[in-house]
């Protein structure tokens, strides 16, 4: 199938937030004296916000409901970005409109609904993404393929159709299950393992890189449509 279509994560990729969501999973867990590790974090990271809220609820011993909990964190990711503490990574802009000006582009983070609709209306990127879908609306978040499949399916593709972009472990292995091709674009902070990196098509050091190769996997793959409807 020819490549006609782009999905991107978001935390890691467009926007250096990473960080702040662990600072907010560290700082909840701390209101109960409970050290929340490095691996607490791997652990999470690419789960729904209904399945990270259950996890930090148990792993704090909270009294708190997932979804007191969700909120709590939340609520501390949107003060993050008003103050500008979740800014854009280079070339993260021209990446994206590059690329939706060529397909349709979709969305699909693990982030919460409210937080993406913060981030893509804090830089003016909304009306770039033809669709945008958070892990909580489908039943499983990465590594699960869920979100990309959902994600390919709103842009009315198949996976095998679409690119992914990732920077991390269960974020590739997600995109990479729902059929994608995956161009990894590793985390310098949260490094995806080698197993994950493996089922990466190719791995890029920037959103430069990773917008040039776009544009070259999706133009080569226009071509080789033409050629087969022609022929």
């Amino acid at each position: 199938m020819a490549l006609a279509a782009v999905v991107f994560d978001m935390d890691g990729v467009l926007v250096d937030s990473e960080h702040l969501w662990e600072e907010n999973w560290v700082a909840y867990a701390a209101r109960y004296d409970v050290e929340w590790t490095a691996e607490d974090t791997s652990t999470v990271q690419g789960m729904s916000a209904p399945e990270w809220a259950t996890y930090l609820a148990k792993r704090s011993g909270s009294p708190e409901s997932p979804e007191e909990v969700e909120r709590a964190v939340v609520d501390g990711m949107i003060a993050a970005i008003a103050d500008g503490r979740a800014p854009l990574l280079p070339g993260a802009d021209a990446m994206v409109t590059d690329v939706s000006a060529e397909v349709p582009i979709a969305l699909a983070s693990s982030a919460p609904r409210n937080v993406i609709d913060a981030v893509l209306a804090t830089y003016g990127l909304t009306d770039e993404f033809t669709a945008t879908v958070s892990s909580a609306e489908v039943p499983r978040g990465k590594p699960s393929p869920d979100v990309y499949l959902e994600a390919a399916s709103r842009l009315g593709r198949q996976g095998e159709e679409c690119l992914g972009v990732e920077d991390s472990s269960n974020g590739i292995r997600a995109a990479a299950a729902a059929g994608l091709t995956v161009i990894a674009l590793p985390n310098k902070v949260y490094p995806p393992k080698p197993d994950a990196l493996e089922l990466a098509s190719a791995v890029a050091d920037s959103n430069d890189a990773v917008r040039r190769l776009l544009l070259e996997r999706l133009s080569i793959g226009t071509r080789n449509d033409t050629v087969g409807r022609t022929a």
